[in-house]
């Protein structure tokens, strides 16, 4: 499922997303496989709401610092360094932004803003507990419309280099605490060896087993691909011929529910959560 992949969660960690391998679509002589495959899919077919609170990550700490006017992100994809002065500056490789800037608000705040094509597309303020160990991350998303706010937290697992501000060192993710509540919906409808799917003001419609197709409203140049991978419906997303997420939805046994998880093969980085179907 979409929910985390490559939008409001993923800019507020401060990671990206990118591409997938292209397969042939099935032959003329293939047809009765293909609907079969197809078949065991169609429980897919509904709006589907996650639950945030299900919302689990799994990965090594992130790790950034702020110090002597630089902040670095060495986990970032790929890794980021820029001037902390509060001005835009160009940053490259990095699919959702061309320009940031970034500053310390106070000794225990620091705000990060995006842009991309002259236009402010996010913003991230992270704030430090008064006993240093939680990160509360509050995040708004524009490169999606309508756009999504939201706030996630960390729990510390190193520390602040010396001389560094409070926030910098390593945080493991452990909490959404806050996220725009239609952003949680995601529908799918599968008809055939046919699924379509729309969330977070973006869509596609792509052929089970066929080629990877754009995400429309993606303004990073995603694309996917989706496969039937033992009943759930896999979703490989790339971008610039690399695979940047691999999802798997899979309905339970009463059609109610299903689990997601959410892979970045590039990290080893994985997030999970259910999702309750509303209609």
């Amino acid at each position: 499922m979409r929910f985390l992949t490559c939008t409001a969660i993923a800019a507020a960690l401060m990671l990206s997303t990118a591409a997938c391998q292209k397969q042939e679509s099935p032959t003329a002589n293939e047809p009765a496989a293909t609907e079969a495959a197809a078949g065991d899919l169609t429980a897919l077919t509904g709006t589907w709401k996650t639950d945030k609170a299900s919302v689990k990550f799994a990965g090594k700490p992130d790790e950034f610092s702020l110090k002597d006017g630089t902040y670095n992100c060495t986990t970032c994809i790929p890794p980021l360094t820029t001037a902390a002065d509060g001005q835009f500056h160009a940053v490259t490789g990095r699919p959702y932004a061309d320009e940031m800037s970034v500053k310390a608000v106070d000794d225990k705040t620091i705000e990060i803003h995006s842009k991309k094509a002259g236009k402010e597309v996010s913003s991230l303020r992270m704030s430090l507990s008064a006993d240093g160990n939680t990160l509360t991350r509050k995040f708004h998303d524009a490169t999606v419309d309508p756009a999504i706010d939201g706030a996630s937290t960390s729990s510390r697992s190193g520390p602040a280099p010396a001389g560094a501000h409070a926030v910098s060192g390593q945080w493991t993710p452990n909490q959404v605490a806050e996220y725009s509540d239609d952003a949680l919906n995601a529908t799918y409808k599968v008809e055939g060896n046919k699924v379509s799917w729309s969330g977070q003001g973006q869509s596609y419609e792509a052929e089970i087993g066929g080629p990877a197709v754009p995400v429309k409203g993606d303004i990073g140049g995603t694309t996917v691909q989706v496969t039937n991978e033992g009943g759930g419906l896999k979703e490989t997303f790339t971008r610039d011929g690399k695979v940047v997420s691999e999802a798997v939805s899979t309905v339970s046994a009463d059609g109610k529910s299903l689990t997601w998880v959410s892979s970045d093969p590039r990290d080893g980085s994985s997030v999970t959560g259910t999702a309750n179907k509303t209609n």
